[in-house]
């Protein structure tokens, strides 16, 4: 495997193996009222999270690496949308998801290298996909941590993994 084809497999394991599957759990466990709730004005809701992961990927992967139009409209992520039901955010991502799957199969190993400005960065490609994927796991947990704070429910992530167990060569 290549540079690209890596960086691409690291994307698809940390965000669609990882990272949609804890969104999708904690949304089922949810009702449609604990999604918009806040505990106070400086943490944002999980549906404002999720607005805002969605917003992110496009701007820096889609707009920034696919070059498609910039529309963000970033402080709009973060207004309460109660229209917005659980079904409209998988729809959401899962659209995403496609359109994200198109974009890095398609790019070049050059893209990697390329500079470009996002958000008034200047970063690389491949520091762009970085980005969305940490950025993806930050919020991911902040959508955890609510879910726990509203549910008192276990996620389950690790369900069935022995996490004590040591370290092993191959």
């Amino acid at each position: 495997m290549n540079l690209k084809e890596h960086i691409v497999r690291e994307f698809e394991i940390r965000i669609f193996e990882e990272s949609y599957p804890r969104i999708y759990k904690c949304l089922s466990l949810l009702n449609e009222d604990q999604i918009w709730q806040s505990p106070n004005g400086s943490i944002p809701s999980v549906g404002c999270l999720i607005l805002h992961l969605c917003g992110n990927a496009r701007q820096w992967i889609l707009s920034g690496l696919g070059e498609e139009e910039d529309n963000r409209n970033r402080d709009d992520e973060f207004i309460i949308h109660q229209n917005i039901r659980k079904s409209d955010f998988i729809f959401l991502l899962e659209n995403l998801k496609v359109k994200l799957r198109t974009c890095l199969n398609e790019l070049s190993e050059e893209s990697l290298e390329k500079k470009i400005i996002v958000q008034d960065f200047n970063v690389s490609g491949f520091s762009a996909i970085v980005h969305v994927i940490e950025h993806f796991s930050y919020h991911t947990g902040q959508i955890t941590t609510l879910t726990k704070l509203y549910t008192d429910a276990d996620t389950g992530y690790y369900s069935g993994l022995n996490l004590n167990t040591r370290n092993q060569l191959n």
